[in-house]
C-alpha cells in the first residue's frame, strides 16, 4: 500500500518504513506526528482519490532527527551593468519515517471545550412607578389675521404709439403722472407744454401736444383703426 500525502505544502509518495526529507516540522525528535492530507491511496491495487482530500486517511510517522540541507549558490549577474551578486542557502529539513498508512478510521482529536461557569444573574431591581403628569394647557384665543390687500396699479401704457411722442417725452409724461393713455386723455395741453419745457428745456418747445389727448382718448377706447387713419393725416402731431 503506498499513498500520496502532503507534508509542510509538498507532496510525497510514501509507504510504510520509507524515510522521507521535508520542510522544517514543529516537534522534537522521537516525537509521533499524523497527516490526514491523503490526496491517493492504492491499496493493493484499489485505487482511491480524494475530493481534494479522502476523509479517514491518515499517514503516521516518526520524526528521527533536524538537519539543514546542502549549500545552494544563488549567484546573479547583469550584463555590462557591474552587477553581482553571490548568496548561500541551506534549508531546514526534517527526516521522518512513516510507520503507517491508515486508509480510514482516522478522527482528529476535537478539542474538548472549556467549561465556563455562569454567573448567577442577579434579580433585576424593579421601576419605581413614575406618575404621569399632568399639564394644564392654556387655551388662548386665536387672534384672526388680517389680511393684506394690494391695490392693483394700472400697468404703463406705450405713450410712443401718439404721434409726436417719442422715448424722451414719454419717459418725462410717465415722470409726471401720464403714464396711460386714459390719464394722458384728460391732461390739459398747456400743461402737457409747461411741463416738457420745465423738464425738457427749450429744445421742446417745438412739439405741439393739442392732439395728443385726443389720440390717447382714442388709443383707451381701443380704436386703433380710427387712430391710425388720423395719424396719417398728422404732420408730427399736428394737425
Amino acid at each position: 500500500m503506498y499513498a500520496i500525502v502532503e507534508i509542510a505544502g509538498q507532496q510525497f509518495k510514501v509507504q510504510k518504513d520509507q524515510k522521507v526529507f521535508v520542510h522544517r516540522l514543529q516537534g522534537a525528535e522521537g516525537d509521533v506526528v499524523n497527516f490526514d492530507r491523503v490526496l491517493l491511496l492504492d491499496n493493493d491495487g484499489q485505487i482511491t482519490i480524494g475530493a481534494p482530500v479522502i476523509e479517514g486517511a491518515v499517514v503516521t510517522a516518526k520524526i528521527l532527527r533536524h538537519l539543514k540541507g546542502d549549500k545552494v549558490i544563488v549567484f546573479k549577474k547583469k550584463r555590462r551593468k557591474g552587477y553581482r551578486k553571490k548568496n548561500g542557502h541551506r534549508q531546514y529539513l526534517t527526516e521522518i519515517v512513516v510507520e503507517e498508512v491508515v486508509a480510514s478510521g482516522f478522527k482528529p482529536a476535537e478539542k474538548k471545550a472549556e467549561k465556563v461557569e455562569k454567573k448567577p444573574e442577579k434579580p433585576a431591581k424593579k421601576a419605581k412607578a413614575v406618575k404621569p403628569e399632568v399639564k394644564e394647557e392654556k387655551k388662548t384665543a386665536k387672534k384672526p389675521v388680517a389680511k393684506k390687500t394690494t391695490k392693483k396699479t394700472a400697468k404703463p401704457d406705450d405713450l410712443k404709439k401718439i404721434e409726436g411722442i417719442g422715448p424722451k417725452i414719454a419717459s418725462i409724461l410717465a415722470e409726471a403722472g401720464y403714464d396711460t393713455f386714459e390719464k394722458l386723455s384728460k391732461a390739459d395741453p398747456e400743461k402737457i407744454r409747461e411741463i416738457l419745457l420745465e423738464k425738457g428745456g427749450k429744445r421742446y418747445a417745438m412739439h405741439d401736444p393739442a392732439t395728443w389727448p385726443k389720440q390717447a382718448e382714442l388709443a383707451a377706447a381701443g380704436k386703433w383703426d380710427e387712430l391710425k387713419k388720423w395719424q396719417d393725416e398728422l404732420d408730427g402731431g399736428r394737425s
